[in-house]
């Protein structure tokens, strides 16, 4: 006989245990990286791992097939090739790009084991335009883009099932914006939706709680270290007052299943902040690995 379930009782969290931060520009070497961190499903992030693939920065990075990751596109030479990551945070090399060559846009999961590439730029031009991954890491053609084309932006999952793409800067860098585009559990992006919070570029988000998510740090005129929370429906709310270094160009992740983690990022630096299952950011926690800046980061299992 099956066991009753409680109507009231409440479900397990369904993030990813484990993390990995991936890439960026290392300012000291004067280099490019493809050095990668794991983190643990406490937080704890690891010393560099040697890097595979191209090295470059402002890459773009999301899970796939319910415990898997992607890092795609970024900037040595404007680049498309992707790497994928494995449910043991291995990332292996490179994979012929598909798609408009880009960096510094972002991407999420949505749908429960498929991603969402979006945004950026080529140099020449803001893009809205976006590229599906499927649930066995296959990057597909663009897809026409909707939306304030900009680049800057970031991206994650709220809901359980869908994504976000919210801040970031357009006319090639010359305003900063707050507006964001959801992303339903089909993959089909939303038309703008006027910005709540401080508009900025080069932020980080990952999700938390289970089916909620985070925007913080970025530039705005200055280095910030605010925060803007995200509702299980999408609804982003108003500054809450940083916590931790303010910095720019940084990356975010899931770990733990419920919790997050910011890490890296400009002024150089390698320190971190975890965010709690209420959404609650931490002070700094000294960086592990390569300082370095415009790194991205994704979870896996």
């Amino acid at each position: 006989m099956f066991p009753i379930i409680p109507a009231n009782s409440v479900t397990a969290a369904s993030g990813n245990d484990e993390g990995i931060f991936g890439f960026g520009r290392d300012p000291v070497a004067s280099s490019y990286v493809s050095t990668t961190n794991l983190v643990s499903n406490t937080g704890v992030v690891a010393t560099d791992t040697a890097g595979v693939g191209t090295i470059r920065y402002y890459v773009m990075g999301c899970e796939y097939g319910g415990d898997k990751g992607i890092f795609a596109y970024g900037k040595a030479s404007i680049l498309s090739m992707s790497n994928l990551v494995s449910n043991a945070g291995v990332v292996a090399t490179d994979v012929a790009g598909v798609g408009t060559a880009r960096y510094n846009g972002d991407a999420c999961g949505y749908g429960d084991d498929k991603g969402i590439i979006g945004y950026g730029t080529n140099d020449v031009t803001d893009i809205s335009l976006t590229n599906l991954v499927s649930n066995a890491g296959v990057v597909a053609t663009d897809v026409a883009g909707v939306g304030t084309a900009r680049s800057g932006v970031r991206a994650c999952g709220y809901g359980g099932d869908k994504g976000i793409f919210a801040y970031g800067y357009n006319a090639n860098g010359a305003t900063n914006v707050s507006m964001s585009n959801l992303v339903s559990n089909v993959g089909v992006v939303g038309t703008d939706v006027t910005g709540v919070g401080t508009a900025r570029n080069n932020n980080a988000a990952c999700g938390y709680g289970d089916d909620k998510g985070i925007f913080g740090y970025g530039t705005a005129g200055g280095l910030c270290s605010l925060t803007n929370l995200v509702s299980n429906v999408g609804v982003i709310a108003t500054d809450t007052t940083g916590v931790g270094t303010a910095r720019t160009a940084l990356a975010a992740t899931h770990y733990g299943q419920d919790k997050g983690i910011f890490g890296y990022g400009s002024p150089t630096t390698a320190i971190t902040n975890l965010v709690s299952n209420a959404g609650v950011v931490a002070t700094d926690v000294a960086g592990v690995g390569t300082a370095r800046y415009g790194p991205s980061a994704c979870s896996f299992n």
